[in-house]
This record gives structure tokens, C-alpha cells and sequence, in this order.
């Protein structure tokens, strides 16, 4: 079975999360890419991430080379932003046909999901969709245990 990880990560959370379920399943990375860089000033972030979301913002991506049909699963990751996952997954993930594909999403944040499992579950249609991993991050470190994502990573094979 092949397996690709695809993520989003702005402050590096999601990333770590995600090369580490990579590394585990054996899976190809994605990691995907705006092409307008997002501001450093973590209020100026903040205030536009809202704008985005509540809008239903959708930034353009930079290219990738990966062919989502040489895959059996895909693992999607994001940082949760508004309670939901960020504008550049919700990029990737429209127009895609998602019908009979295995897809495990995963969200990192500071303490709730949100709406996410129900936004993934909607964007997703027609996805075997498998359970939203719940990490949780205080600041740089993690708080929910490894334990957590290996039983989560014992769902896909």
C-alpha cells in the first residue's frame, strides 16, 4: 500500500508532526507551499488568518509533482486557524475527486479542533475518511501523547 503525507505547517508544528507519521507508515511527503508568503508579525497573522478564513479565502499554491492517484492513502495535516484547517489545505483540497479514496486528516493547535472534523468531512466527499488525530501543541511542544498517534497510525495499515 502507498502512502503519501501532504501538510501545511507555518510555524513548524505540523510539519514536525507530520515527518514523524511519515517516517513511521514509510509514506512520500508533500509538503505544500503559498505563493504570498505569510507576514512574520504574529498579530498582523492572526487578524488576516481570521480574514481569511471567515471569506473562504483560497491562496494559489506553489506547484507540486505529486500524483495523488499513484496512492492507496493519503494523510492530510494543518494547523487548526479559526477552528478549522488552514486556507492552504482547503486550496488542496478543492477540486480534487475524492470518491473511494482513503484519506487520514490530522490537525495540530493550541487546544480545540474547532469544526475541523466536520470542515474535513464536507471538503472530503466521498473519502474513506478515517478519524481526525487531535495534537495538541502548547507553544513548541507537544501535550498529546505519542501514544495517541501511534493507536491513531494502527487505524491505516
Amino acid at each position: 500500500m502507498k502512502k503519501l503525507v501532504v501538510y501545511y505547517s507555518l510555524g513548524g508544528n505540523t510539519r514536525a508532526v507530520a515527518r514523524r507519521i511519515a517516517r513511521a507508515i514509510k509514506a512520500d511527503v508533500l509538503e505544500l507551499h503559498t505563493v504570498k508568503a505569510y507576514p512574520d508579525d504574529h498579530d498582523v497573522l492572526v487578524g488576516l488568518g481570521k480574514q481569511e478564513v471567515s471569506t473562504g479565502y483560497i491562496p494559489q499554491l506553489k506547484p507540486y509533482k505529486v500524483d495523488l492517484d499513484k496512492y492507496d492513502v493519503i494523510l492530510i495535516g494543518t494547523p487548526v486557524w479559526w477552528y478549522t484547517f488552514a486556507p492552504a489545505v482547503k486550496s488542496f483540497l478543492t477540486g480534487k475527486n475524492w470518491k473511494g479514496r482513503k484519506v487520514f486528516p490530522f490537525a495540530t493547535n493550541g487546544g480545540w479542533l474547532g469544526h475541523t472534523p466536520s470542515d474535513f468531512k464536507r471538503a472530503l466527499r466521498g473519502a474513506d475518511l478515517g478519524p481526525v488525530l487531535n495534537v495538541k501543541f502548547e507553544n513548541d511542544v507537544q501535550i498529546t501523547p505519542e501514544s495517541d498517534i501511534k493507536a491513531w497510525l494502527s487505524l491505516i495499515g
